[in-house]
């Protein structure tokens, strides 16, 4: 491991543990009003800048969000850094635009409804001050570009529409006076060609100027059009995509292949990663997620339902069937069960900014890990380790195949992640810290709040009320709050340079900063 790149921690120790506090909300429900099943977010993401916010739903639709607290001041980002804020600023959002990204589908060959859920955003680089974003549901890619459009607009003519002169009185007075005949070129059989139309009459003193009708363009709209269509290019659900840092190809991920695509060419893709047995039979494990490494092109790291993190490096061959790095923990004698296995799944892996750790979520813990040390995870953080004597109860409600997001700050000393009833987790994993939030995603976040044991995390079981297998109650969770299966909290983001948490609770967005 090379320590070269680690900066020595300061003699104060690890940074204090964070307040959160609560920032803003969009969709906020109503007490007792029922969520909609289209209305439900499904996926939601940062660009690059932090600038803009990205959500999906189950409904197919994108909607856009854009920063406000640095662009009234109409100044460059330099100059807004250098300019004194008050202590309480942090990042606001206001709703940009939404467009119709998915509609519902038919495979008629397979007869398989493909459903219109937005199941992942992924923005790509901004260029010519257009948003380019790509949005995947089950099936098929989209590459969306979203840009100003000015509105063009008739300028005033000479004469006032309004009063009823010229043609307009004659047309609108032809219903009446039916019996009289017209020649084919407008003129009248009983009126000399050389009068003028009685019912039109010049100002007294003439018409000062003759104004042509001229194309104006002072309004200004959000236009997102559809550049390209990636389709046909997987068997099973796409799980994940991801950007280049090139700027030039992503990747598409579903259960048993990933594939590389050039932005600019959707009717061709490479596969890079394939786990497909000859036999379907000897299928033991399956792709869960992947993503690019943040500032390396070659490198990408793919997830499985094993626990595992595969790091493979594009210019070793065409088809990656063999990995650079391989990185999982090993587990412990004698504690194997019926449950392993399927806890063990990894549903989401991120990369830290800087691009030397992985952060992995699987249905227990939260671990981060060191890409030059493979031995094992350099920090585990118990997330649901107080529903281990429930496991039972959680397969037979299919909760335990909830695939929970997970995030890490810019600055990479804290990771946050999702879990039930609206609950959402940060954790301080810088050395020597302690920090454990549980923050709850409502207007008044540290509700919940609790202290938590130190890191890492000692087994809760001992102080959790076992609940009666079949039992309708819902149970009780570490702290002594009842837990909800059915509210869960599944996608979050983390702002990319300041302490901002979005994440989504049904069909609500809320936003918190500290």
């Amino acid at each position: 491991m090379d320590g070269g790149d680690e900066v020595p921690a300061a003699p104060a120790g690890p940074p204090q543990s964070l307040e959160w506090k609560f920032s803003q909300v969009f969709g906020e429900r109503t007490a007792g009003e029922e969520v909609q099943e289209v209305d439900i977010i499904s996926a939601i993401e940062f660009d690059k800048s932090g600038d803009h916010l990205a959500t999906g739903d189950r409904g197919g639709r994108v909607v856009l969000f854009e920063r406000t607290d640095t662009k009234d001041h109409g100044a460059s980002r330099r100059e807004l850094e250098k300019t004194e804020y008050p202590v309480g600023r942090h990042p606001e959002f206001r709703y940009k635009t939404e467009f119709q990204s998915h509609e519902p589908e038919f495979d008629y060959l397979k007869s398989l409804e493909i459903e219109e859920k937005i199941n992942k955003i992924r923005w790509c680089q901004m260029a010519n001050g257009a948003l380019f974003l790509l949005s995947t549901n089950d099936k098929t890619i989209k590459f969306w570009k979203v840009q100003e459009k000015k509105v063009k607009k008739i300028s005033e003519m000479n004469l006032d529409p309004s009063s009823a002169i010229g043609n307009g009185s004659a047309a609108s007075s032809s219903n009446s006076n039916s019996a009289r005949t017209y020649l084919e070129n407008g003129g009248c059989p009983d009126r000399p060609y050389t009068s003028l139309s009685n019912d039109f009459a010049f100002p007294s003193g003439g018409i000062p100027s003759l104004r042509l009708p001229m194309v104006t363009s002072n309004e200004t709209n959000l236009v997102a059009r559809c550049r390209r269509v990636y389709a046909h290019a997987h068997d099973y659900h796409i799980n994940s995509i991801s950007s280049n840092s090139d700027g030039e190809t992503f990747i598409s991920a579903d259960d048993l292949r990933i594939n590389l695509w050039n932005l600019e060419i959707s009717n061709q893709s490479f596969n890079i990663v394939d786990v497909k047995p000859a036999n379907m039979e000897d299928l033991t494990e399956v792709i869960t997620s992947a993503e690019f490494h943040p500032s390396h092109c070659n490198t990408l790291a793919y997830s499985s339902s094993k626990g595992s993190i595969r790091l493979i490096d594009l210019r070793q061959s065409a088809l990656c069937d063999s990995h650079a790095k391989l990185f999982e923990e090993q587990e412990a004698p004698g504690s194997r069960s019926f449950f392993t296995e399927i806890i063990a799944s990894i549903s989401d892996i991120k990369f830290a900014k800087d691009g030397r750790h992985i952060l992995s979520r699987d249905y227990m813990t939260l671990k981060l890990w060191d890409i030059n040390m493979d031995s094992g995870p350099v920090a585990t953080f118990q997330v649901h380790e107080y529903l281990r004597p429930k496991l039972c109860d959680l397969y037979e409600n299919d909760s335990i195949f909830d695939k929970f997001e997970c995030c890490l700050s810019g600055d990479g000393l804290r990771v946050a992640t999702g879990s039930y009833s609206n609950l959402f987790r940060v954790f301080g994993c810088a050395p020597g810290s302690t920090e454990a939030t549980t923050l709850e995603a409502s207007k008044n976040p540290m509700r919940r709040q609790v202290q938590t044991p130190s890191r890492p995390s000692r087994s809760l079981s001992s102080i959790t009320r076992v609940v009666r297998r079949g039992a309708e109650s819902p149970g009780v969770d570490a702290n002594g709050n009842s837990f909800d299966f059915t509210t869960k909290l599944l996608h979050l983001a983390w702002h990319p340079t300041e302490n901002s948490i979005a994440c989504a609770a049904a069909n609500s967005l809320y936003m918190y900063y500290a």
